[in-house]
């Protein structure tokens, strides 16, 4: 428990005051001890009383005992204190600085107190939360500590604080150009890149790193944490894992990023999305299913491409309510598609949620939609990490009925790897193969070995982006058993698949 000051100054003074009286009677006494004992002129001193005697002793003796009492107890409290400046300062898991007080180091000690130039980083681990999800909270609070105390061997002149959950800040003195920082990330990121092993099984963590200089960016605390963290997120966009420096166009990309997120939050509540359904044809040109792809109908700006919005909303908590709103969406308009089976399309950043499956069955259920019906197409925005929650997500939308298809294989983070984790039932060949194969014979033959290893799988492969008919005559030779693009149907709002229904 923390002491008052005042109380404190109050128990010194006494402490102080206590050895004064203490000295005097006790002087006092010896005197009187002396002229008892004919070792004093007894004339100077009046006869001294034998109570007088032990009064004097006892008091002495009280005094003594108080003195080291109060010298016991305010060392105590000091110690207390220190514990509670400790306490009040440092962040409890971790032992380096709390957000408040590595504030405060970054404005006092560093921005007010020293000439010199300031390099800073903004560290973020990525994926935290599927660590969490997927082996408990133990097993993230071991990466957090893990994570400090790489900082601390890769870095050990920086001021080390917790800015959040999973974000930390560094302070390095005297650092004054950028590649200098970057690759002081760099060793940081190969350190925290070996695997080590957490709740019992080996993990490899990765992080991402926002760098900032000052004066070069900003001569404010605040500012320079603002910058540092544009860059950081700037990384995450680009791949993650990465080391990324402040640069001055950032500030127009983040104002737009943040005007997009804002805006597309009051499209959701004020029913500006729509979807539009492009179809899917089988070998016989007869439709097999359609895609569900979002289109985001602005007051003023228009139709805005998913490719200007989807992105942004990847990054922050909207993927999960765009995600929910597309499905909702998609299931209500399933009786008017005339019993063709609808593509959706999900972030792995969906599957990283461990309620996901269990929320989509919930949907399902409530809109009467038959799960056989439903194709989840998983976009490659994101990479997808094997972790078990998202097998387990993706088992569980299986033994619904629901099937699974990769979009963009071939493409992005999409590789052979994810057929040996994953159980998918559908291939969709990335558009830049189609696109290329009448120039590039090597696309050709890569679909060819595609639609050769699913076949042996087996899995169904849709080739996507078919615009000629030379295109579509060529996918056909190499075995794609669904093919999709301008050529054969363009996305259309769900009031023209019901006009040539009633036609």
């Amino acid at each position: 428990m923390r002491r008052d000051p005042i109380l404190s100054s109050i128990l010194i003074g006494y402490q102080r005051v206590a050895v004064v009286v203490g000295i005097l009677v006790g002087a006092s006494i010896v005197v009187r001890l002396l002229v008892l004992f004919d070792l004093l002129d007894a004339n100077a001193l009046a006869v001294v009383p034998a109570g007088t005697i032990v009064t004097g002793l006892l008091m002495l003796s009280v005094l003594v005992y108080g003195h080291f009492w109060l010298s016991r107890r305010l060392k105590l409290i000091a110690e207390e204190t220190r514990l509670a400046r400790k306490t009040a300062d440092c962040d409890a898991l971790t032992g380096v600085f709390n957000r408040a007080s590595f504030l405060d180091a970054l404005a006092d000690d560093v921005f007010h107190g020293s000439e010199r130039a300031v390099g800073y980083m903004q560290i973020d681990m990525d994926n935290l939360k599927v660590l969490n999800d997927s082996a408990g909270h133990a097993a993230g609070d071991a990466a957090l500590i893990h994570l400090v105390r790489t900082i601390k061997q890769v870095i050990p002149g920086g001021v080390l604080g917790r800015l959040g959950g999973d974000e930390f800040g560094v302070i390095i003195v005297g650092h004054d150009n950028k590649p200098a920082m970057r690759r002081l990330g760099e060793e940081l990121l190969r350190q925290l890149g070996r695997p080590i092993s957490i709740a019992g099984r080996p993990v490899r963590l990765s992080a991402s790193i926002g760098v900032a200089m000052s004066p070069l960016d900003a001569v404010d605390p605040t500012d320079l944490i603002s910058k540092a963290d544009l860059a950081l997120y700037k990384g995450k966009r680009a791949g993650r894992h990465q080391v990324m420096t402040f640069e001055a166009d950032m500030m127009g990309d983040e104002r737009h990023r943040r005007f997009v997120e804002r805006e597309l939050r009051a499209a959701l509540l004020m029913n500006e999305l729509e979807l539009h359904y492009q179809p899917v044809f089988s070998s016989d040109m007869s439709i097999r299913s359609h895609e569900a792809l979002v289109r985001w109908r602005h007051q003023v700006r228009g139709m805005i491409p998913p490719a200007q919005f989807v992105p942004i909303a990847e990054e922050s908590d909207l993927i999960d309510k765009l995600g929910d709103w597309v499905l909702r969406r998609a299931c209500a308009d399933l009786p008017a598609l005339g019993g063709s089976p609808v593509a959706v399309n999900v972030s792995p950043t969906q599957l990283r949620h461990n309620d996901f499956a269990a929320r989509f069955a919930a949907t399902l259920q409530e809109l009467e939609a038959d799960p056989r019906l439903l194709i989840v197409e998983i976009t490659e925005t994101v990479p997808l990490t094997a972790k078990a929650v998202e097998l387990a997500n993706i088992k569980a939308l299986r033994a619904m009925g629901v099937r699974i298809a990769i979009d963009d294989f071939g493409a992005g983070h999409a590789s052979l790897q994810y057929l040996r984790s994953f159980a998918f039932d559908i291939i969709k060949i990335d558009r830049s193969y189609v696109a290329n194969m009448d120039d590039n014979r090597v696309d050709g033959m890569i679909i060819s070995a595609i639609c050769d290893i699913a076949r042996s799988l087996p899995v169904d492969v849709i080739a996507e982006g078919i615009e000629t008919q030379e295109q579509l005559r060529r996918l056909r030779i190499a075995g794609c058993s669904g093919f999709q693009g301008y050529l054969l149907g363009r996305p259309e709002p769900l009031s023209a698949f019901e006009d040539v229904a009633a036609a």
